[in-house]
């Protein structure tokens, strides 16, 4: 995996299921608009009746007792649910097209609760941890900020010194779902929201190659992982997946629903063993366009990655690995979650 934490998935998207819960103050933008899973757009002078309409989250202007200013440490602020717990890596605060309105400073907070708690119960829950800590922010701009923390969140609070407006807010890292849930059956071990994740690709010109993991049918051929078309003989696409854990893959379905004219003219997949070694999970296969492929896989292997080929190239809707944990990573994400609650 690259070092660049944007390559990971984003696990605050609405598409995953995170939510923005609260916010002490939306007057001129919707909160919502902060977990979005498009870019944000712009149109020009299309004002509503509390002035420009902007896609982002934004706030009224603050002032100090005596109308001027606000202290220095005031400031608005958002919680959001994440779609699935897990370990941040990065953040990304977009502030695009807000120039004149942006604020000058943020910073983002985490915390782990479990369960389902209520807004008024996050608002007042103690235990909120700093994970960017306050700093300046350009406007019109993606502004990147690294995660140094190996411990598992369920919830961020983001910051804004001391009002404007964010349009994105991008919470990149790997899934840890509840371990109870991975043991109750065999699942999809290829998941983003059961802890999978892309490690790498051959391509990702048209679009994010972790799109082929998200949840649900893909909504439009932009909803999938789509390559440039290759043009160099003898070589293939291909998509690389980290596993939730390891385990034993019994099926696997490759999607390529809304792909007509561009979805690979066949497929394999190959898992890899913890020890690097490599088994044929499914050989080369046709794929048809706009399909749902579906096969049972009885290689009975335990494996850690699996790799799926696309001949020569195209695009992808989603791909998915069912299978179950062994004993051994069982044990081992029970003692990674024990030592998260410790």
């Amino acid at each position: 995996m690259s070092d660049d934490f944007t390559l990971l998935p984003d696990l605050a998207v609405r598409t995953l299921g995170g939510a923005v819960l609260w916010a002490n103050d939306e007057s001129f933008a919707e909160r919502e608009n902060l977990i979005r899973p498009e870019a944000a757009t712009y149109s020009p002078a299309t004002f509503g009746h509390k002035g420009q309409v902007y896609d982002g989250w934004e706030t009224r202007r603050r002032r100090g007792d005596n109308g001027d200013h606000p202290a220095g440490d005031d400031c608005d602020s958002a919680i959001i649910r994440l779609g699935v717990p897990g370990v941040i890596k990065g953040v990304v605060v977009d502030t695009a097209w807000f120039k004149g309105n942006y604020p000058p400073e943020v910073s983002v907070e985490a915390i782990a609760v479990e369960g389902h708690p209520s807004t008024d119960e996050l608002v007042a829950a103690e235990g909120w941890t700093t994970i960017v800590e306050r700093a300046k922010v350009n406007g019109d701009s993606a502004n990147p900020f690294e995660v140094d923390s190996p411990k598992r969140w369920t919830h961020v609070r983001l910051r804004m010194f001391p009002d404007g407006g964010i349009a994105r807010l991008r919470v990149h890292g790997i899934a840890k779902p509840e371990l109870s849930w991975l043991e109750s059956g065999p699942f999809d071990l290829a998941a983003i929201e059961n802890g999978g994740l892309v490690a790498d690709c051959s391509n990702r010109f048209y679009s994010h190659p972790q799109n082929v993991l998200m949840p649900g049918r893909a909504a439009s051929m932009g909803d999938g992982w789509e390559t440039a078309r290759r043009r160099d003989k003898n070589t293939n696409d291909w998509v690389l997946v980290q596993l939730a854990a390891e385990g034993v893959i019994t099926a696997a379905e490759i999607d390529t629903s809304y792909f007509l004219f561009n979805s690979p003219g066949a497929g394999s997949l190959t898992g890899i063993r913890a020890d690097g070694t490599e088994v044929e999970l499914l050989g080369r296969t046709a794929l048809q366009p706009d399909t749902r492929h579906r096969f049972l896989i009885d290689a009975g292997e335990a494996v850690v990655r699996v790799r799926l080929d696309a001949f020569p190239d195209g695009g992808l809707a989603r791909l998915r690995l069912f299978g179950t944990l062994t004993d051994e990573a069982r044990a081992r994400l029970r003692a990674e979650l024990e030592n998260d609650l410790a």
